[in-house]
């Protein structure tokens, strides 16, 4: 090898799984860091991910799915990986009474471990172990508020597809831990490795903007009524446009009053309420990924004045956009 050639370290890697988790949550990371694996040796450089199953003993462990997985190692505070991932269960609730081991666990590596990452509803293991006291974390989307409610002292994100806070990180549901994963490829081997890559597993290096985009789609794709299904994502699209009820409702051939009713029947909400959402989180994306002047900003994603912008922000979330893209930008 060159003496030039850049001279990585070897890492290990712990992914901690226990009967009921999320196998998706464990295969993507591990396929990630396979991957670039491949592409250092494709370099030929040195470096790299060893991966190693663990649990709370050695053994077959059960998923959410037919499937299993081998741990070959268990948890030890005597034998700390450089990476500890921890993936997340549908019945988080569940996993946390039948493994309070890899809580008591993360309460002692917590501090002493060089990186520790929870996938999913793997953040309530950490939140539990109290590593995620003071800090910014983040869940799938739909368990947010149950994290929130039940460990006030953690400032949970709702949006973000993964927060980096210290040596903790966390994800957002299932295929984020892949986002994750990449992230930390990133930093230990450059972002051209960690391109490449995302270009093998045809992912995004860094996926535009947060869940939100996911939820407020997801939501759409949930309503049965198909009518009614693609109006929302014709707004998502449109959200400049001038979106009134007697506009929507001229689009759908309907009277207003009716309109209004099955909207609120077939979404829960609404179309008021729904056009706010999508504009409110069309903005947070902008506010991240982009410079653009507020007023531009306001005037794209429909709100028309960057006041308006500006009432539904301290409403929602209880700052003003200039203030979340402060915090939250990822542009230099």
């Amino acid at each position: 090898m060159s003496n030039n050639m850049p001279q990585y370290q070897l890492r290990t890697v712990d992914i901690i799984v226990y009967p009921g988790f999320k196998a998706l949550e464990a295969i993507g990371p591990l396929k990630v860091f396979d991957y670039a694996n491949n592409c250092l040796q494709q370099r030929n450089l040195s470096g790299g991910y060893a991966v190693t199953i663990a649990a709370t003993r050695i053994g077959m462990v059960p998923s959410d799915t037919l499937m299993a997985l081998q741990a070959t190692k268990a948890i030890s505070l005597h034998d700390l990986p450089d990476l500890a991932l921890i993936v997340g269960s549908p019945d988080i609730e569940q996993a946390l009474r039948d493994s309070p081991e890899i809580t008591a666990w993360v309460l002692q590596a917590a501090p002493r471990i060089q990186r520790l990452a929870a996938l999913c509803t793997g953040s309530f293991f950490l939140a539990e172990g109290g590593a995620l006291n003071g800090k910014r974390a983040t869940t799938h989307w739909s368990f947010a508020e149950r994290l929130r409610k039940h460990y006030p002292k953690v400032q949970v994100d709702a949006d973000a597809i993964f927060i980096h806070e210290g040596n903790i990180w966390t994800s957002a549901g299932v295929t984020a831990g892949m986002d994750l994963a990449l992230a930390l490829v990133e930093e230990d081997f450059g972002r051209e490795i960690a391109l490449e890559v995302a270009r093998d597993l045809v992912i995004y290096l860094k996926r535009p903007g947060g869940q939100s985009q996911f939820s407020v789609h997801l939501a759409s794709q949930m309503t049965t009524h198909p009518t009614i299904r693609e109006l929302q994502n014709w707004i998502m699209s449109h959200l400049a446009d001038d979106l009134s009820i007697p506009k929507l409702a001229a689009r759908l051939a309907m009277s207003e009053r009716n309109f209004a009713r099955v909207f609120h029947r077939e979404t829960g909400e609404s179309p008021a309420d729904f056009i706010e959402d999508a504009r409110f989180e069309a903005a947070r994306r902008l506010l991240e990924e982009n410079t653009s002047p507020l007023k531009v900003i306001a005037v794209q994603t429909g709100f028309g004045t960057e006041e308006k912008m500006r009432r539904v922000f301290q409403k929602k979330i209880g700052v003003t956009p200039k203030v979340y893209r402060e915090r939250f930008s990822t542009t230099a």
